[in-house]
């Protein structure tokens, strides 16, 4: 349900926007229990990168801001509630993403930042993660000229800096997907695989991207370690450290897991189980999106709208854009007019006009498209999901720092009422 219809949770950035570390933790715990209860006990959160580039086409609201110490405690609330519910945190992406302008899925971004740069703006809640209990740490593809000349999933100077993350960090480190663009094209999907495992990651992350074989990409992957442990350049006491480390993780989680549902526990227990943690999940999303939601100038519109949708169909890193907001409005007004990017939008003044946006910095198209609405209609609502800053000449705007489900419905209680 979360995925067909939208998520419960508004985000991180609402999260950091609202800054309150124990509403962090109440969220990761609750996300944790539907997550345990889902049969997963490992979370690829939390997103420790620091928003420094408000021209970041791939990282946006899944950061909690451009603060390196409000990630840093919103990070370590985050992984303390997943602990909570007896799941695992995997922090991401090291050495950090959220100076980038390129998407890491379609091309390799470089950060070009001294070493004191990054232990100033990016590691900071990297080391506060840890200390926080960190399980696991992923890696970029982001290439920094001053730690190595490889994509750091690829470069073993920043297999070590993750080692001495928080004065010490054993855990798994694992790689972003390896089917992503920035390394995938170059040295190619089976030789970064291999490389990875050489450089000191101990997973390998293997994406499922859209129009992509997933049987494939395994196959391949499979392959070419396979070759590479033959040929010697990856040696097997190397392999088995990195699955030590699975092991205790897998352990410890065992272990810590809460025995909410018994082991024996029929399918409608466990159903009944499900819901409960989704309507728990709810109530702490709706308390994070309301206290987050923003507005400039008078955002209060009557009538049937009509809703622009100005987001790209596909975000690599999100998935295809959530129907969310546009599935809420057009229950509470009957009637609304959904009109997508690229289409045409009606000339009728009489009705309110309604804009979502997402990144109209980071998209050149969304950020024409927006600024010819708002020379056409001033009286425009622009709803933005995104990371402020946003629609700086919007004079009717509202800040929802997200698209899920609990974005939209905070949203739309200022646009339209309940």
């Amino acid at each position: 349900m979360q995925a067909r219809d939208g998520s419960s949770l508004p985000g991180a950035a609402a999260l950091g926007v609202v800054d309150d570390p124990d509403l962090t933790r109440r969220t990761g715990s609750a996300l944790g229990e539907l997550l345990r209860l889902a049969g997963v006990d490992l979370d690829l959160a939390p997103v420790l990168d620091v928003a420094s580039e408000p021209r970041n086409p791939v990282i946006g609201v899944r950061s909690f801001g451009a603060d390196p110490d409000l990630v840093g405690r919103h990070g370590a609330a985050l992984v303390a509630g997943l602990h909570a519910a007896g799941v695992a945190a995997c922090g991401k992406h090291l050495p950090g993403h959220g100076a980038t302008t390129v998407d890491s899925h379609v091309g390799l971004p470089v950060v070009d930042a001294d070493v004191a740069t990054l232990e100033r703006r990016d590691l900071p809640p990297f080391h506060a993660a840890v200390r926080a209990g960190l399980d696991a740490v992923m890696t970029a593809h982001v290439r920094v000229p001053a730690l190595g000349p490889a994509p750091a999933s690829l470069e073993p100077a920043v297999t070590r800096l993750a080692r001495a993350l928080g004065g010490g960090f054993d855990g798994p480190v694992i790689t972003d997907a390896l089917d992503m663009g920035a390394v995938a094209d170059d040295p190619g999907l089976g030789e970064a695989c291999v490389r990875a495992l050489e450089a000191g990651a101990d997973l390998l992350c293997l994406g499922t991207t859209v129009g992509r074989d997933d049987r494939a990409i395994l196959e391949t992957a499979v392959s070419a370690l396979t070759d590479a442990v033959v040929a010697g350049r990856l040696e097997p006491d190397r392999l088995t450290t990195s699955a030590s480390r699975h092991a205790r993780l897998r352990r410890r989680s065992a272990a810590e897991a809460p025995a909410s549902v018994p082991a024996t526990a029929d399918g409608e227990q466990l159903r009944r189980a499900v819901a409960d943690a989704e309507a728990a999940l709810a109530v702490v999303g709706a308390e994070t999106a309301r206290r987050a939601v923003a507005v400039r100038g008078q955002v209060r519109r009557s009538g049937v709208p009509v809703l622009l949708d100005l987001r790209r169909r596909l975000n690599h890193a999100a998935g295809r854009t959530s129907p969310a907001l546009a599935t809420e409005l057009a229950r509470r007004r009957p009637g609304t007019l959904v009109v997508l990017r690229g289409e045409d939008v009606p000339a009728d003044p009489d009705r309110p006009l309604v804009v979502l946006t997402r990144e109209p910095l980071a998209d050149a198209d969304e950020g024409r498209s927006l600024a010819a609405v708002l020379a056409a209609r001033p009286d425009t609502v622009v709803i933005h999901g995104g990371t402020a800053p946003a629609a700086p000449d919007a004079e009717h705007l509202v800040l929802a720092h997200g698209v899920g489900r609990a974005n939209a419905e905070a949203a739309l209680d200022l646009v339209v009422g309940p």
